[in-house]
């Protein structure tokens, strides 16, 4: 398989693209296309040791910076790296695209370029979160659609439910919907036509509705809701674990005697921010689109690229899209 690298995108592009792929090429022996600024991208890859057969480079002159339109910077450059990747998903020179840069724009990209797989109402984006028992659950839809309807939450289970038994290996996935209580019959419009809908779909482990704060807890597998909830929970549970390792940090370094206690207490206070690491599950597919588009977080480091690679690679062998297409085949039966 091929996995083709935006290297230009993100906040500590191209060290951590660059790096992350030599390290995913060394540990799983993937064959890698790099795009973006030749110049720079092989002046990033004498620094590294890696097999020179198995990463290439395709050199494009644009980048495609976050504070842009996604739209209209997908369409106008047309030589970016991220363009430039994702056509060659599109072409089949690549079997999936990999990317830190601008999220609106690689779902851009993903839906005009691409394509969206006939059948599916909306691609959805998914973040896997991980929980406090050290598992994880997945979080979807987390920002593609702001507004939705019943058919697209639908989907949005199905697809995340194909996701986690291929990917996360889980072999029975309990989904749940994001709701203000967990009772039958709390929610807004949308929510309580969802719920009906998914109890009577026989292809589901549906447990009901779930408050967003038992989401680390682990209590299930998917967590289902419309693209606005989910970016907002999303980005609070993110500012809450960095606000909460910090101010932890600030207390423990602010006396003598609480200095010594986080030295006795080393190993167990990395043990707790390891299990809380999102860069242990590299980022976060986009699923509904006819190829493989995994968008990396965008201070993603090496370590973190690496494992989006890794999700990519896990991605194409669980032959995802092939079996949302399945789906899409049996819905219209």
């Amino acid at each position: 398989m091929k996995i083709v690298i935006d290297g230009m995108g993100g906040d500590n592009a191209p060290q951590a693209t660059v790096e992350g792929a030599c390290m995913a090429v060394n540990e799983y022996g993937v064959e890698i296309i790099i795009t973006g600024d030749e110049e720079i991208i092989n002046s990033e890859l004498k620094k590294h040791n890696y097999d020179k057969n198995k990463i290439s480079v395709v050199h494009t002159t644009e980048i495609i910076e976050n504070e842009e339109k996604p739209v209209q910077a997908i369409r106008k450059k047309k030589d970016s790296s991220m363009v430039v990747a994702l056509n060659m998903v599109k072409d089949k020179k690549a079997d999936l695209v990999i990317s830190a840069g601008s999220t609106g724009a690689l779902l851009s990209g993903g839906v005009f370029i691409i394509k969206r797989i006939k059948g599916i109402s909306r691609p959805c984006i998914c973040a896997t979160l991980p929980t406090i028992n050290g598992g994880a659950t997945m979080l979807a839809d987390t920002g593609a659609n702001v507004d939705c309807d019943t058919q697209n939450l639908m989907d949005f289970a199905f697809m995340t439910d194909i996701y986690a038994k291929k990917v996360l290996n889980e072999k029975n996935p309990r989904v749940a919907l994001a709701n203000i209580g967990s009772e039958e019959g709390k929610g807004n419009d949308l929510v309580k036509k969802s719920y009906e809908l998914l109890k009577e779909e026989n292809g589901i482990n549906f447990i009901g509705n779930m408050e967003t704060r038992d989401i680390l807890n682990g209590v299930c597998d998917i967590v289902i809701c419309d693209g606005f909830v989910g970016n907002i929970v999303l980005k609070t549970m993110e500012g809450s674990v960095l606000s909460l390792f910090k101010k932890l940090k600030e207390v423990m370094m602010s006396s003598t005697k609480s200095k010594l206690g986080a030295l006795l207490m080393k190993s167990e206070l990395k043990e707790i921010k390891d299990l809380l690491d999102y860069t242990s599950y590299g980022g976060a597919p986009f699923l509904g689109v006819d190829g493989g588009v995994i968008k990396a977080h965008g201070s993603s480091n090496a370590k973190s690229f690496k494992n989006a690679i890794n999700q990519g690679i896990k991605f194409h062998e669980g032959k995802v899209v092939e079996e949302i297409k399945k789906y899409v085949e049996e819905k219209a039966k």
